[in-house]
């Protein structure tokens, strides 16, 4: 194994283990800015929730933006099919 192959497992390695503090970070903090508003403005559990889904997705949007990077090579097939034209000649014989 190279120096630099290395160097790009151990960051990924590192990145990974941040993805859960930052999944954490997402959902709990979203959820303090709910309780906050509810108390604040006197509502009986609107926020909460709301902040709580935001959170969940927004850590689930993390995680799915890691998985995307840390493996690139299934998005590469559909650009080479638009590269070589196979996708545009059938979106061509479509508009016709």
């Amino acid at each position: 194994m190279g120096e630099a192959n290395k160097k790009k497992v151990l960051f990924q390695m590192g990145y990974a283990a941040s993805l859960g503090l930052a999944m954490v970070i997402a959902i709990f903090g979203c959820l303090m800015i709910g309780v906050y508003l509810d108390k604040k403005l006197g509502t009986s559990n609107i926020f909460t929730p709301l902040f709580l889904v935001i959170g969940v997705a927004a850590g689930f949007r993390n995680f799915y933006l890691f998985i995307k990077r840390t493996f690139p090579d299934e998005d590469e097939a559909p650009q080479k099919d638009k590269i070589s034209g196979r996708h545009e000649k059938n979106h061509s014989s479509e508009k016709h």
